[in-house]
C-alpha cells in the first residue's frame, strides 16, 4: 500500500532556523537513517520525497463559482508549516510507523493513497 507522509510543524524537533549547524547535521542524519532503514526493509520503498519551501514561498489556489483566485501561502486552512513529504510503499501502517520513528520528532500526518483504477 502507498502512503503519503506529511512532515508538519516542528513537534519536539524544534525550529530548524534556531538549531546550530551541528544540531542540523544530527537531524539530517535521522533522515539518512530513515532512508537506509526503508531500503533494507522488505516491501518498503520510498517512491518520492522532498523538502518544501517556507510559508513565504507558497501559493494557495481556490476556485469559487468557477473563478480561480491565487493568494500567497501558507497552505489553505493550515496553521502549521508543511515542511516536506514522502511517498512510501509499505506493506502496512505498523511497518511505516516503525520506520517513521527514525525521523526527527516532527508532527507527521500519514494518509493512505487511494488506488483508483481508470
Amino acid at each position: 500500500m502507498k502512503y503519503l507522509v506529511l512532515l508538519i510543524g516542528e513537534g519536539d524537533a524544534g525550529s530548524w532556523e534556531a538549531m546550530t549547524a551541528e544540531q542540523q547535521g544530527a537531524e539530517m542524519e535521522k533522515f539518512e537513517a530513515f532512508g537506509a532503514a526503508c531500503a533494507q526493509r522488505d516491501g518498503v520503498e520510498i517512491l518520492g520525497g522532498e523538502a518544501l519551501g517556507g510559508p513565504d514561498t507558497m501559493t494557495v489556489m481556490r476556485t469559487r463559482a468557477g473563478a480561480v483566485s491565487l493568494t500567497d501561502g501558507p497552505y489553505a486552512e493550515s496553521v502549521e508549516q508543511l515542511g516536506g513529504f514522502y511517498l512510501v510503499e509499505a506493506p502496512d501502517l505498523d511497518t511505516l510507523v516503525d520506520l517513521l520513528r527514525l525521523l526527527p520528532a516532527y508532527d507527521i500526518q500519514i494518509s493512505p493513497v487511494v488506488d483508483i483504477e481508470a
